[in-house]
């Protein structure tokens, strides 16, 4: 008798528990390709790792500052801060969370396999005062250090060192280590199972220390993610129920989206900017019928390119709507910019072939154009409409579209010579797309780590350095030079700021990013 009442209640409970029981399918079109928390520094890496590491700092739904792991940070001295741990928190796999998990992580994001060099560039080293203490030591003054630290994840040291993983994995070389497949944070969820391009399982972790702030009131249980290549696949998995959310819907279906009945699309401005990067650096361009000179370092030639783009036409017919045209390097919501340097060259074709002819190419000459397929909204489309354009005014250009990890491992090895980039800022502040995307690549950490087209003006380096260490007006002083001279010596040709819809079962809510990260401890099922 009491055996049956025993599995009675063993039932009951299994019951209970299996209604308490959220799930939220997700797609995306891409999937990434580590799950090391310092090797990548892309958003299809971080979208899923934000889920299962923290950062001292924390981001809230308007992306501003709150504690995370620190309670608290301030700057003891010009190039000291300090900070405050909480006590109790615990890793995944059990080890407690203390200050010599902050100075590990810290130097680890600091090696040089790491992409996450741009947000620790000045600091020099991390010190334990005492087991929940930390002091971060600058090499001059940061004054948007915090604003850094909020994308740099905890590791722990002891399991770090256990696996062998205690610098962030090569994706340069493909090196294979236990950090691609593997995790062990303190995040909000756990990392259950991972198939690279089939599958990634999250499961929430009751333990975790931010269950106890009242915004964080998620009911998400499991995360299923699957990438899915196929748009059309994407929707059709959407609207027949088989995924609840869709990151990436394409924008020719929104409108169907909208009127199922059983999906709602949320939209608004992501801090993301596509523009065209070019090799400046070469004698000769890789792929090129050019011989023995590169065009791209005549600022003829680029303002040529520039100028025979009909963004308009982007915009209303690639896009339909869903972009917000450009002249500059950042989108308004980051700190630095400036409305009256966002100003485009104008669209003219004559005007084009004229600087051609100038630069001496008056009849063109060929080019490949490198463009992702599966990264950026109709990435693949903005770039044949781009390549379409080009050839019109006789630079003939061959597109060599390709899946994002491809695309990545290209560039990042030196080997294009024009391609598209799409360009967050996680800090919100103009630095950080400066000193990444147009600081002379030197060695130095942070300094050009995206700079791909190996662009290089001594007048921009000053200015990046003015950025990285003054503070009030004289900073913002810096910033609006280095965006007149990006727009007057074009490094860049700008694209447009992506408009991001979102696609998900009606029961689902979720606070829209303008990161482009969908946060599960602020999802609930219904």
């Amino acid at each position: 008798m009491i055996r049956r009442l025993f599995l009675v209640a063993a039932a009951l409970l299994a019951v209970a528990g299996a209604a308490e029981a959220r799930t939220v399918r997700w797609a995306a079109s891409g999937d990434p390709n580590t799950m090391d928390p310092h090797s990548q520094n892309v958003g299809t890496v971080t979208m899923v790792l934000q889920q299962i590491y923290d950062a001292l700092i924390a981001r809230n739904q308007r992306l501003g500052l709150e504690p995370g792991l620190a309670l608290s940070w301030s700057q003891v001295e010009p190039t000291r801060w300090r900070f405050m741990l909480r006590q109790g928190v615990k890793f995944h796999e059990g080890e407690d969370f203390t200050a010599d998990d902050v100075v590990f992580s810290i130097t680890r994001s600091l090696q040089p396999t790491s992409n996450f060099g741009i947000f620790v560039d000045t600091i020099d080293h991390a010190e334990a005062v005492d087991r929940h203490t930390v002091d971060i030591v600058t090499k001059a003054p940061d004054p948007i250090l915090p604003n850094k630290l909020a994308s740099v994840y905890m590791m722990s040291r002891s399991w770090s060192e256990r696996h062998n993983a205690t610098r962030p994995q090569n994706t340069r070389q493909r090196e294979e280590m236990h950090t691609v497949r593997n995790t062990n944070g303190t995040g909000a969820y756990r990392l259950q199972s991972r198939e690279p391009d089939v599958r990634t399982v999250l499961v929430r972790n009751n333990d975790w220390w931010g269950w106890a702030d009242a915004s964080n009131n998620g009911n998400v249980t499991e995360v299923v993610f699957r990438p899915i290549a196929s748009d059309a696949t994407r929707v059709a998995a959407l609207l027949s129920g088989e995924i609840d959310f869709v990151m990436d819907p394409p924008l020719q279906d929104l409108n169907r989206l909208r009127q199922a009945g059983n999906t709602r699309v949320l939209e608004g401005p992501e801090v993301r900017t596509l523009f065209i990067a070019m090799d400046v650096g070469r004698d000769e361009l890789l792929y090129s019928d050019v011989r023995g000179r590169n065009p791209l370092r005549d600022v003829r030639v680029r303002r040529a390119l520039y100028q025979a783009i009909d963004i308009q036409a982007i915009h209303r017919t690639t896009m339909r709507g869903q972009s917000v045209v450009t002249g500059t390097l950042f989108p308004e919501q980051v700190n630095g910019y400036v409305r009256e340097e966002d100003v485009r060259l104008p669209y003219d074709q004559a005007r084009a072939r004229a600087q051609l002819a100038e630069a001496g190419y008056p009849n063109g000459f060929e080019i490949t154009l490198d463009c992702s397929n599966n990264r950026y909204i109709n990435d693949e489309q903005i770039c044949q409409a781009i390549a379409a354009m080009w050839t019109r005014v006789g630079v003939r250009t061959r597109l060599n579209a390709m899946p994002l990890a491809p695309f990545f491992a290209k560039i990042q090895r030196d080997d294009s010579s024009i391609y598209m980039l799409g360009w967050g800022v996680p800090t919100l502040d103009a630095l950080y797309s400066f000193q990444s995307l147009l600081a002379t690549r030197n060695g130095a950490q942070g300094d050009g780590i995206w700079n791909f087209g190996r662009y290089s003006n001594p007048q921009m380096d000053v200015l990046v350095q003015r950025m990285k260490t003054e503070t009030g007006e004289a900073r913002q002083a810096a910033i609006r030079d280095a965006l007149r001279l990006y727009r007057e010596d074009v490094p860049h040709i700008p694209v447009h700021h992506q408009m991001i819809p979102w696609a998900m079962r009606s029961n689902i809510s979720m606070p829209h990013m303008a990161n482009n990260q969908p946060y599960f401890r602020w999802t609930t099922v219904n």
